[in-house]
């Protein structure tokens, strides 16, 4: 029943540091590839919202960029899409990384959460990484930071105690209509996930050769009538000519291993084969121009 009294339904903020698994969880979530993972921080720029639907219960989740110093004007953008979120949400998953100590990053989303009314759990991820003793020593930390009401220990890349902290949200979640269909996963059009899979693969391939100023837009999308085949031409931004000279490498060779890879990620989304072409384009210092930012979606 959708909107029976003992429903669930509601949006949670997932929310921390840059790199503390913040795409990982969202991803094992929903138990498919929703948002693109780097090791470059300000990866995830756009509020991604995905859709976990249960018998009792709709889970929207709503991923942020993580919250740092802004340098620039694409910096400052990104927090405060992440401050927005924080208001709009009825539940709020702070993940901070067991690994690494507690940093001034992580006490500023403290004590931003702390002038909130809004529920908010504390998850203590990488626990992988970690010996029981030094989970329980964590644990110590976080729960010293704030009024939470929880501190669950989970690993989002193996899964364990997913579960429970998926249990702690349902609690958590007012009771509601079901708002998205059932078999709904994620807001954005097909586009948008196409464009970050692309940029995800120049990310991961050209490593600290290109800076994290790189922009993906999918001009055209259009499926052939003749065959199950769809053709997609996108473009990627970038703010230099030497970082367009990376991106396309010796002989186009770096541009084709790019596109490559982004299609054995793109066909299985469309359940077509897929003709990408792609186009590197350069808008200097387009991260910080407001006007270039609105242009390409931020």
């Amino acid at each position: 029943m959708e909107t029976g009294d003992d429903y669930k339904s509601g949006f949670v903020g997932i929310i921390g540091r840059p790199n503390v698994g913040k795409s990982t969880l969202l991803n094992n979530l929903l138990h498919r590839k929703l948002a693109i993972i780097s090791e470059k921080p300000q990866t995830t720029r756009n509020k991604i919202r995905a859709i976990l639907t249960r018998d009792d219960a709709q889970m929207i989740f709503v991923d942020t960029p993580g919250f740092h110093k802004a340098k620039n004007a694409l910096g400052e953008r990104l927090n405060k899409a992440v401050r927005e979120t924080l208001d709009e949400v009825d539940v709020t998953v702070f993940i901070l990384d067991g690994t690494k100590t507690v940093g001034k990053g992580d006490l500023f989303i403290a004590k931003e959460l702390a002038e909130l009314e809004t529920p908010a759990i504390a998850v203590l991820n990488k626990i992988d990484r970690l010996t029981g003793d030094q989970v329980e020593a964590e644990k110590k930390v976080v729960q010293n930071l704030g009024e939470f009401s929880d501190v669950i220990e989970i690993s989002a890349k193996t899964s364990e105690n997913v579960h429970a902290l998926i249990e702690r949200i349902v609690e958590l979640l007012p009771h509601g209509p079901r708002y998205y269909p059932e078999d709904m996963v994620m807001e954005q059009p097909e586009s948008f996930i196409i464009g970050e899979l692309i940029r995800e693969k120049v990310l991961q391939l050209t490593r600290e050769e290109v800076p994290h100023s790189v922009a993906v837009v999918v001009d055209d999308m259009e499926k052939r009538e003749d065959k199950d085949l769809v053709d997609i031409e996108a473009s990627i931004y970038v703010e230099r000519d030497s970082q367009k000279g990376i991106i396309i490498g010796k002989g186009g060779k770096m541009l084709k291993e790019i596109g490559s890879r982004a299609r054995q990620e793109i066909e299985p989304l469309l359940g077509d084969q897929v003709f990408l072409r792609l186009q590197v384009r350069v808008e200097k210092d387009w991260s910080k121009r407001p006007e270039m930012l609105k242009r390409l979606g931020y």
